[in-house]
C-alpha cells in the first residue's frame, strides 16, 4: 500500500497534530470566565483614606552620635538620611521624635518638610535634658502619635546602639518597627537580631537603604490596609483578560475560524460616541486612565482623564489646584464631598468657607471625627490669624504707630522728649510674615522645650 494511503487510513493518526480551535476557546472561557467572578486580594484606594503610610522617626540623639567614624558624624549623617528620606515621601505624614534619657516629640504628623528641616538642624546632644538610653519611652510615645493617625503607620529609629533594658516594650509592639542603624561598614547592633517584629537596615553610603525603607515601610502600610474594613476591595480580574485576549489571536490562524471572528466584527455595534485617541482608549475607560495617572503621582494628568466628578476633585486637590477643587466638590452633595472641599479651602487659605463646608459634612453625616476635628483645626486657625491681623493694625507686634522716647542732650538738657514714629506707609503684616519675623534660635527653643516638658512630666 502507497504510504500516503496507509497514513490516511490508519486509526489515531492524527491525535497527536495539534490543539483544536475548540481547546483555545475553552481555555480563553475559563480564563474570562474567572476574571468576571472578580478575584482580589488587596484593598482598593480610597481619597479619604492616605495613599502613604505615616511614619513616626525617632532620633536618638547622644554624644554617642556625635562619634566621628561617619563623617562629620553619626548625628549628622542620620540628619542627611532623615532629610532625604522625607523628601522621598513627598506629601506623606511625618513626625520627628528626639530621645536619649527621655523622648521628646519634635514635630507632630505633617506632610510640610519645610517644618521639619529647621527643627531637625537644632537637634544635638546639648539640648537634651537627660543623658541616656529611653528608646522604649521614644516608641510609646510614637505609638502614641499614630494613634491619631486615622490610617496604620510605622516607627522608624535611628540609632547607633540600643541598650538590652529597652528590648521589652519592642518585643511587644502591636505594629512593625524599623532601624536603620547608623554604623560604618553596615555594623550589626546585636541586640536587634532576635526582634520578631523588625526590620534592620544597615546606613550605606549611597541611597540604598532610602529606598529599601521605602519599600519596607511601604509593604508594611498595604498589609495593614487590609484589615482596613472602610476601604473596598480591589477587582483584580482584568489581568486575566490579558492571556485570554492573546489566545484568541490563535484563532486568525489559517484553517481556524477566522470567519466567525469576521461576522461578529460585522454584528457587534458600537455604544456610544466613538473614540481615538490613543491606544490606551481601546482597553481603560478614562476613570481608569486617571487611577493609573493617580497611582504614579501624576495628578495634573489625572485631574484632566478623571470623568468621575468627585474623583477629579480628589486629583486637582493633589495637585495642588485648590480653587478648582473646592468649586467641584461644592456641586456634589455628599458628607464626603463637602469634607473635601473644607481641606481644599482651608489649603488655599480660605479659612471661613472652610469652616462652612466641614460643617455641612457634619450635617450630611453627623458624629463624623474627621470632620469635627478639621472644624476644630479651621476655627482655631481662623482665631490666630485674625489675632494676629489685629495686632498687627494696632501695631503692636511690627512696632508701627508706638512712641519713641529718646534722651535730648543738645536742646532738653535731659528731658525726656516723646516722638511719634511716622504711619504712613504703615501696612498690617500677614501671619507669614508674622512668623518669619521671630528671631530665635532653634537650639535654644528646642532646650527650653525639653526642659520645660520635663519639668511638667516630673510634677
Amino acid at each position: 500500500m502507497a504510504p500516503h494511503l496507509a497514513a490516511a487510513l490508519l486509526l489515531d493518526a492524527q491525535e497527536k497534530r495539534r490543539i483544536y480551535p475548540i481547546d483555545v476557546a475553552m481555555i480563553a472561557s475559563a480564563l474570562v470566565a474567572v476574571a468576571a467572578a472578580g478575584p482580589t486580594w488587596s484593598r482598593a484606594q480610597n481619597p479619604l483614606v492616605a495613599d502613604t503610610a505615616p511614619l513616626v522617626i525617632a532620633l536618638k540623639v547622644t554624644k554617642s552620635m556625635e562619634n566621628p567614624d561617619l563623617a562629620p558624624s553619626r548625628l549628622e549623617r542620620a540628619k542627611f538620611k532623615i532629610t532625604d528620606l522625607i523628601n522621598a515621601r513627598s506629601g506623606a505624614r511625618t513626625a520627628l521624635i528626639a530621645y536619649a534619657g527621655s523622648p521628646h516629640r519634635v514635630a507632630p504628623l505633617t506632610e510640610d518638610a519645610n517644618i521639619l528641616r529647621p527643627l531637625l538642624e537644632g537637634l544635638t546632644p546639648a539640648v537634651m535634658p537627660k543623658q541616656g538610653d529611653a528608646a522604649s519611652d521614644a516608641l510609646t510615645l510614637a505609638h502614641s502619635i499614630l494613634s491619631e493617625s486615622d490610617t496604620p503607620g510605622a516607627v522608624l529609629f535611628v540609632l547607633d546602639d540600643l541598650d538590652p533594658s529597652q528590648l521589652a516594650e519592642f518585643r511587644t509592639a502591636k505594629t512593625r518597627v524599623f532601624f536603620l542603624t547608623m554604623l560604618p561598614d553596615g555594623g550589626e547592633i546585636v541586640q536587634l537580631r532576635n526582634l520578631k517584629n523588625a526590620v534592620v537596615v544597615p546606613f550605606s553610603t549611597d541611597d540604598r537603604d532610602i529606598a529599601r525603607l521605602r519599600r519596607q515601610i511601604q509593604t508594611a502600610y498595604v498589609d495593614a490596609l487590609d484589615e482596613d474594613d472602610r476601604l473596598d476591595w480591589q477587582d483584580q480580574g482584568w489581568m486575566l483578560a490579558w492571556p485570554a485576549a492573546l489566545l484568541s489571536l490563535l484563532w486568525f490562524r489559517r484553517g481556524w475560524v477566522i470567519r466567525w471572528a469576521l461576522l461578529g466584527l460585522f454584528l457587534i455595534q458600537p455604544v456610544g460616541p466613538a473614540r481615538a485617541d490613543g491606544w490606551r482608549d481601546w482597553f481603560l475607560t478614562p476613570d481608569q486612565q486617571g487611577q493609573i495617572a493617580m497611582n504614579q503621582k501624576r495628578y495634573a494628568d489625572a485631574a484632566e482623564l478623571f470623568e468621575d466628578p468627585y474623583y477629579e476633585g480628589y486629583a486637582r486637590l493633589k495637585a495642588g489646584q485648590y480653587p478648582e477643587a473646592a468649586a467641584i466638590f461644592a456641586e456634589l452633595a455628599t458628607a464626603e464631598a463637602a469634607f473635601a472641599e473644607g481641606m481644599a479651602r482651608i489649603r488655599n487659605r480660605e479659612y471661613r468657607p472652610a469652616i462652612l463646608a466641614f460643617e455641612t459634612a457634619l450635617e450630611r453625616r453627623p458624629n463624623w471625627p474627621e470632620a469635627k476635628h478639621n472644624l476644630e483645626v479651621a476655627n482655631a486657625i481662623l482665631d490666630y490669624v485674625e489675632t494676629t491681623r489685629e495686632q498687627s493694625d494696632t501695631g503692636e507686634e511690627a512696632g508701627i504707630g508706638a512712641d519713641d522716647t529718646v534722651f535730648d542732650n543738645e536742646a532738653g538738657r535731659g528731658e525726656n522728649t516723646t516722638l511719634q514714629a511716622s504711619t504712613d506707609d504703615a501696612k498690617p503684616m500677614s501671619a507669614d510674615q508674622w512668623i518669619s519675623a521671630i528671631d530665635t534660635d532653634m537650639q535654644d527653643y528646642l532646650r527650653n522645650r525639653f526642659l520645660l516638658e520635663n519639668q511638667v512630666q516630673e510634677q
